[in-house]
């Protein structure tokens, strides 16, 4: 029986709330430079996009892998080594262009199809050349300041960005003025907080009219609907993208059991969401970054 990829991947989602996790708001992946990365496939030193970055990150953290590499059954068994007997394999999904034939004009298209396909970490290998990062020595620093030299060069290289004030005591993006509003940096508890927090706002910025026009300045949304709702989990995973780029981890913050509950209500009634918020977010992260879209989906290699 086919997968339902779509769900296969709520599931997972769901799985990892009920641990009282949520992923969007977790540390990424120590890479072997000694730096906070992306999960990479070992083989293309590729990094990983879209949903597939919270999927594989946060296995990672729960399972206690402080590889960032991921490779398929087979790609092991072509390095010429192996999975460990009894490994699970961990969920990754991708897009493949697949020819098919316009229902209307009868004439050839190719359309993006979802498609999924199982991995697994580095350290549940063996044979294929890869231990695991080395540890980092007593006299290393990780993360004391150049993330942030990298946060605030993501920050002044947004093309055409909103506006953006630093006062007040509370952040939000306001669309009918493209206005981003944070406190000053010294009121927040850490500066990694402060450049998380003016992501996230960033993330929501990109859904103008002018940009990635995903409705905020032209429809209204209250407080606490779905499209609401959508919209905060995107700005939530596009700012985690950011700060990964930045190499900074999202702020750990607690979550109250309200909150991971409201979570999980949305994503059980809507087996979409996850996936469809977290391409959104990819696409509103790029945007930030200066990627802009128009490229088709590319096919990707596991």
């Amino acid at each position: 029986m086919p997968i339902d990829i779509y769900q296969a991947v709520t599931d997972r989602i769901l799985e990892i709330l009920e641990r009282g996790v949520v992923p969007w708001r977790q540390p990424f992946m120590r890479g072997s430079d000694g730096h906070r990365g992306l999960p990479r496939n070992l083989i293309w030193n590729k990094a990983y996009r879209g949903i597939n970055v919270f999927l594989l990150a946060v296995t990672a953290m729960i399972e206690g892998y402080e590889s960032p590499d991921w490779l398929t059954f087979r790609q092991a068994r072509e390095r010429g080594g192996h999975v460990r007997r009894g490994e699970k394999g961990s969920l990754v999904i991708f897009w493949k262009r697949h020819a098919t034939t316009d229902k209307d004009t009868g004439e050839p298209i190719t359309v993006p199809v979802l498609r999924h396909y199982t991995v697994f970490n580095a350290q549940q290998c063996e044979g294929i050349g890869v231990d695991g990062p080395p540890p980092l020595t007593e006299d290393e620093e990780p993360f004391v300041f150049e993330p942030l030299l990298e946060a605030a060069s993501i920050v002044h290289g947004y093309e055409d960005p909103p506006r953006i004030e630093r006062n007040g005591t509370r952040a939000f993006y306001r669309p009918s003025e493209d206005l981003v509003r944070v406190p000053e940096p010294q009121k927040l508890v850490d500066r990694e907080s402060y450049y998380c927090t003016l992501f996230h706002e960033l993330v929501h910025s990109t859904g103008h009219s002018k940009r990635l026009d995903r409705g905020l300045d032209t429809q209204t949304s209250s407080f606490g609907s779905s499209s609401y709702a959508a919209e905060e989990l995107i700005a939530e995973m596009g700012a985690a993208f950011l700060c990964a780029v930045a190499n900074i981890s999202p702020a750990t913050i607690e979550r109250s059991a309200s909150y991971i509950d409201g979570w999980r209500k949305r994503i059980s009634a809507d087996k979409k969401l996850v996936v469809q918020a977290a391409g959104a977010a990819q696409k509103a992260a790029d945007w930030v970054l200066g990627v802009k879209p128009g490229a088709p989906p590319e096919e990707a290699r596991p």
